[in-house]
C-alpha cells in the first residue's frame, strides 16, 4: 500500500488485497503464540513492579516499543495506530509529508484498549497452549502478544480506510445516512455478508494449510497449531464487529472534515 498514492490507497481492491495479506501475518503471529500458555500474569496491572510505571508487565512493555517505534516514524504512518498515543516520542528520521487521505479527526478514531481487552479475554484462551503460567516464558510471550495486538490493531483500523473509500465511492448516500444519525442504516450499508462468509472460509483454508507440518504423511496424526475453526471465530466475533465499529466511528464524524 503506497501512502503517498491517495487513489491507489482509497481503492477498493487494493484495500482488500491488503486485508488478505494482513490475515497471513495475524495466522503466523498467532501460530507464535500458540507454543505458549495464556501466562496471565503479564496481564495482571502491578504484578510485576516495575518504577514510574502504573500497569501491567504487557502495558509497559508495548509502551516502551512503542517510543523506539515512534523514533523511526512508525506512528506518522496512516496505518498505524499507536496503544499508547500520549507517550510516543518525536521521530529521530525526518518526517514524510504523506498527502492528506483520511479526515483530519481520523487519529481520533482510536479503539485500541477495546482491541486489547477482546485480545486478552476471548483471543488468547483460544490460541494458547493451555491456561496456567511458565515463568521461562513470560518475556518471549509477551512479545508474541505485542506482535499480535500490533497486526490486530492495524488489520482492525484499516477500516477507516474502507470507510474513506465507500464515503468517496457513495457520497451523497452516506451522507444522508451521516445527517439522520443513523447508526443501523450506516452498519447496514457497510456490511457485505458475501465478502464476510468469503473472509471466515479462507481463514479456514489458510489455517488448515499454514498450521501443520506439510511433510506429515496421512497416515500419522495431523493436529493445527492454532484451530482454523478458531481463527474462523476470532474474526466473526471480534475482528469484523471491531472492524465495523471502526467504520461507523469514522463515518459519524465524516461531515465535520467538510
Amino acid at each position: 500500500m503506497d501512502f503517498l498514492k491517495p487513489d491507489t490507497v482509497l481503492d477498493l481492491a487494493n484495500i482488500r488485497d491488503a486485508l488478505v495479506r494482513m490475515e497471513d501475518t495475524i495466522i503466523f503471529n498467532f501460530i507464535e503464540r500458540s507454543q505458549y500458555f495464556q501466562n496471565s500474569s503479564v496481564y495482571e496491572i502491578n504484578k510485576y513492579p516495575i518504577p514510574n510505571f502504573d500497569g501491567s508487565f504487557l502495558d509497559w512493555t508495548l509502551c516502551e516499543l512503542e517510543k523506539v517505534h515512534s523514533q523511526v516514524r512508525r506512528y506518522e504512518s496512516p496505518d498505524e495506530v499507536p496503544f499508547f498515543p500520549d507517550e510516543i516520542l518525536p521521530p529521530l528520521l525526518p518526517s514524510i509529508n504523506y498527502p492528506k487521505i483520511l479526515a483530519s479527526y481520523s487519529s481520533d478514531v482510536n479503539i485500541n484498549e477495546l482491541i486489547k481487552k477482546n485480545y486478552i479475554e476471548n483471543i488468547v484462551p483460544l490460541i494458547s497452549a493451555g491456561n496456567g503460567e511458565q515463568p521461562e516464558n513470560l518475556g518471549s510471550c509477551t512479545t508474541c502478544d505485542i506482535d499480535n495486538l500490533q497486526a490486530l490493531s492495524r488489520r482492525i483500523h484499516f477500516g477507516k480506510f474502507v470507510a474513506e473509500a465507500k464515503f468517496q465511492n457513495e457520497r451523497a448516500k452516506y451522507t444522508k445516512l451521516i445527517q439522520d444519525k443513523d447508526i443501523e442504516g450506516i452498519e447496514e450499508a457497510i456490511t457485505n455478508s458475501a465478502v464476510e462468509e468469503k473472509i471466515l472460509q479462507r481463514l479456514i483454508a489458510k489455517g488448515e494449510v499454514y498450521g501443520i507440518d506439510p511433510t506429515l504423511k496421512f497416515t500419522q496424526n495431523v493436529q493445527s497449531k492454532v484451530s482454523p475453526e478458531y481463527l474462523a471465530k476470532i474474526y466473526k466475533d471480534w475482528v469484523i464487529p471491531l472492524t465495523k465499529k471502526v467504520e461507523v466511528d469514522y463515518l459519524l464524524r465524516r461531515l465535520e472534515d467538510d
